[in-house]
């Protein structure tokens, strides 16, 4: 339905699921199955971080694996069968003070929503070295849970001193030959447990005050260019992958001010649900998941958060 109001068409929408990904596609699907005529943004990056990704081996019902972009395009090929609307677009403004909710796309399109679904998903940080976007998805991975099954039995590098670096580091020490941690400090950041684990464990060599120049390798990585911040000096060390674990940021600030979020920008959800602290806005995928942020483990939230929504629409009679 679309309204006029001051001379502008504002369309109205029982379900606004604001990003892609599996989470967004997935909770399109189940709304549109329902009924609901889901209307799905993509975002700055249509599909999220999966079009990014080679090989998808861990995603159940790909028996011999998958190209990431291909995955996300059975996604959406499926949400779309449903009826969902899947328009390209970036949310650039939110008004949640009041319901219907009031969203803005692209600084002009006007869309007031019953119920509103952000699977925005969140970005990992990188160092921003060229060669490191360069050989992305060709031995330069962000998720070592994801990817580090294809380096198995190898010697690996990973690049990071908090929890998250140990936590990678000792999951890559169960399949890999060794593992270097490049850590740019003469200490870690993570929690003394995490410390203990990786400074324990045999297979992982610590290489303190060291930042990386360069990732080597023209089709794939094949080493890794480090410098000493003590002496200046440089040195190559031969891998066959290179781990960014350095943090994701939640791709959330265009929700600031409206939804809870933690200090880290992850959107706080009620326990067991999606439900954010205003109703009828809910939050699924890694926009409120930093700890598995799994393709599998966001499909499963999107399909919570689609529930939730139809919950929400027949309690006040709105379906």
């Amino acid at each position: 339905m679309t309204i006029t109001l001051m001379n502008k068409d504002i369309e109205h929408v029982k379900v606004l699921i604001i990003g892609s990904g599996p989470a967004g596609y997935t909770a399109a699907i189940y709304a549109a199955r329902a009924g609901l005529n889901p209307v799905l943004y993509t975002g700055a990056q249509p599909g999220g971080q999966l079009t990014i990704t080679t090989d998808v081996e861990n995603y159940p019902g790909y028996p011999d694996g998958v190209m990431g972009p291909e995955m996300m395009e059975d996604f959406r090929k499926q949400a779309e069968r449903f009826g969902t609307q899947v328009r390209y677009g970036l949310v650039t403004q939110v008004d949640f003070s009041k319901r219907p909710h009031r969203v803005t796309v692209d600084d002009s399109v006007q869309i007031i929503a019953d119920t509103v679904i952000i699977s925005t998903g969140a970005s990992a940080k990188w160092l921003g070295l060229e060669s490191e976007s360069r050989l992305n998805g060709r031995g330069v991975s962000a998720c070592a849970v994801c990817d580090g099954f294809f380096f198995r039995g190898q010697e690996v590098a990973i690049v990071g001193g908090g929890d998250t670096a140990c936590e990678e580091a000792s999951y890559l020490s169960n399949i890999c030959k060794k593992v270097y941690m490049i850590v740019r400090r003469d200490e870690l950041r993570a929690s003394q447990i995490m410390q203990k684990r990786v400074l324990s464990n045999p297979k992982i060599e610590m290489l303190w005050n060291h930042e990386t120049v360069q990732v080597l390798g023209d089709e794939e990585v094949n080493g890794v260019e480090l410098k000493n911040n003590l002496t200046g000096e440089h040195k190559t060390l031969p891998v066959a992958a290179f781990f960014v674990a350095i943090g994701h940021q939640p791709n959330t600030d265009v929700f600031s001010g409206f939804i809870d979020m933690d200090e880290s920008g992850y959107i706080q959800t009620k326990p067991g649900t999606t439900r954010t602290n205003v109703p009828g806005v809910f939050a699924c995928g890694d926009a409120q998941d930093n700890i598995y942020r799994q393709a599998v483990t966001a499909a499963g939230t999107g399909c919570m958060a689609a529930l939730d929504a139809e919950r929400f629409l027949a309690e006040y009679e709105l379906a």
